[in-house]
């Protein structure tokens, strides 16, 4: 195996693309990329270990959803720099619920599969939001705020946030708790509205959030200052 794997030209390539399918019937669920790390971990486990390019970070799928995938065969291809593995899937691939991530027909917008299961509460309400929001950049500007938002571009996200940071800050100052709460979602939809133009993902403010769990306020302050 290991003379196989030496095949793989690591410094040309840091992601190797991963082609996943159904073991029980080929059915294609996704596409995601394995780093040298992710790919160890996946041969050591038999656990489907991608890294995530939005994230930055290795994530074992199904991590949050307990949706995970048993590997059951590696399989790499003619110009070693592509992966096909082989899986049984647990519950669905793809994070709107639906069984395989490949669901829409170009050439029509056809959604051609239904979701199968609310992944809601599995993700959590921010996840669910900012994958929401990225959904909604093609969408029609004049039907979605989303997309009405992307549409115009960053100066009128940015004009967004700023107006609901002081819409928040005036509800604080007349000690308005439900208008409190009320424009705190205000600010953080258009928050995440901005990491979407940018194409950042909310988990890496929540790993930026972990780091600091070690450091002092003033001390990741002053980390900063120099």
């Amino acid at each position: 195996m290991q003379e196989i794997l030496n095949r793989i030209d690591w410094q040309k390539q840091e992601l190797l693309p991963v082609i996943v399918q159904d073991v029980t019937n080929n059915e294609v669920l996704m596409m995601a990329y394995m780093d040298q790390e992710a790919l160890t971990l996946s041969l050591q486990t038999n656990i489907a270990h991608y890294f995530s390019r939005s994230k930055k970070r290795i994530w074992k799928k199904g991590e949050s959803s307990g949706h995970i995938q048993t590997i059951h065969s590696f399989n790499l291809d003619c110009d070693n720099d592509t992966l096909l593995i082989k899986v049984i899937q647990e519950g669905v691939a793809c994070h709107t619920g639906r069984r395989s991530c490949f669901f829409t027909e170009l050439k029509s917008g056809t959604i051609e599969t239904e979701v199968e299961v609310n992944t809601d509460a599995m993700y959590g309400v921010i996840d669910t939001l900012y994958h929401t929001i990225q959904e909604r950049k093609n969408a029609d500007p004049s039907t979605s705020w989303t997309a009405k938002l992307f549409a115009k571009g960053e100066n009128t996200i940015l004009k967004k946030v700023i107006e609901e940071s002081g819409e928040f800050t005036f509800a604080f100052k007349d000690d308005d708790e439900p208008e409190m709460i009320y424009e705190a979602a205000d600010l953080t939809y258009h928050m995440l509205v901005a990491l979407a133009y940018k194409n950042i993902s909310p988990d890496r403010i929540k790993q930026e959030l972990a780091r600091r769990f070690n450091l002092s306020g003033i001390a990741e302050k002053n980390a900063r200052e120099s």
